[in-house]
């Protein structure tokens, strides 16, 4: 009997080590499958054998310095945005409230015809050069042009402001709009007005007190002239006129151009031609009536 407890006791110690054997070996095999999976998947962000798509210095479409689609220089570039604070329709970068020679195209070619004056013919013969007649009623006595100021309301052709004042008023001539403020013409622009010249046949009830009083010789109707304006006086107020031809002022506005013609050399304003003269002693301007010379 005592043998027979001995041999259970023998097979049950070598049943309890098989088992113990066989529980190490498998888990043994599966942490070595395990950790031999983990070694070979392609993908993992732990491995060290992830494949080259993976590798940030190699993605070309990445936050990083080499990308080729997103740089500064490309269309998001304020530095080479043509629009960039430069206008250049109106071109508003050249120009200066404050520069009165400011550079601006402006038709001017509605007052610069000058009317004849029928009350009195030339007693002179006109000075003819390159094919055309230069009539005036006294000698050429050449002075530098010197453009006049008229005071600090005053603006010449082409300048701009960004507001205009509250005593200006509309003025309307050929279905065109024109701002008018105390012997000074604007046409809107881009962002401001510009200064043009006095459109023929605008009507304005009031003149700045400055303005000149020009006689019109051999007629009963006297010219009134300011900034290079004429006028002529009438029920509804003051019209603007052309200049009449033998017409005499004491100064012109800034814009003009002297012209050497032949041996004269005339002040161009418009198109518009003045003979420097001297009366009374005083350099003064006369304007002159231009024909063509008939073949």
């Amino acid at each position: 009997m005592k043998m027979i407890v001995n041999k259970l006791l023998t097979i049950g110690r070598v049943s309890i080590a098989y088992l113990l054997i066989v529980s190490i070996c498998n888990i043994s095999g599966a942490f070595a499958q395990r950790r031999g999976g983990h070694m070979s998947r392609p993908g993992s962000s732990g491995s060290t054998s992830r494949t080259p798509n993976n590798n940030r210095a190699n993605r070309p479409n990445t936050g990083g310095i080499n990308r080729p689609n997103n740089t500064a220089n490309n269309n998001g570039n304020r530095i080479n945005n043509n629009n960039s604070g430069n206008r250049n329709n109106g071109n508003r970068t050249n120009i200066n409230s404050g520069n009165t020679n400011v550079n601006i195209n402006v038709n001017n070619s509605r007052n610069t015809v000058v009317r004849q004056n029928n009350y009195r013919p030339y007693t002179r013969p006109p000075y003819v050069y390159g094919g055309r007649s230069f009539y005036s009623y006294h000698p050429y006595y050449y002075h530098p042009y010197r453009p006049f100021y008229w005071g600090p309301a005053y603006h010449p052709w082409g300048f701009f402001i960004a507001a205009l004042a509250t005593t200006a008023i509309i003025v309307t001539v050929a279905n065109q709009q024109y701002h008018y403020d105390q012997g000074v013409y604007y046409t809107q622009s881009n962002g401001g007005y510009t200064v043009v010249q006095a459109p023929v046949g605008a009507v304005v009830t009031t003149l700045p007190s400055s303005a000149q009083t020009v006689v019109v010789t051999g007629s009963t109707t006297n010219n009134y002239y300011y900034g290079g304006t004429f006028y002529e006086k009438s029920s509804k107020g003051y019209t603007v006129v052309p200049p009449t031809a033998g017409s005499i002022v004491t100064s012109l506005p800034e814009g003009g151009k002297e012209t050497k013609v032949g041996d004269v050399t005339y002040v161009k304003v418009g198109e518009t031609y003045y003979q420097p003269i001297q009366q009374d002693g005083k350099d003064v301007y006369e304007v002159v009536k231009v024909d063509e010379v008939k073949q």
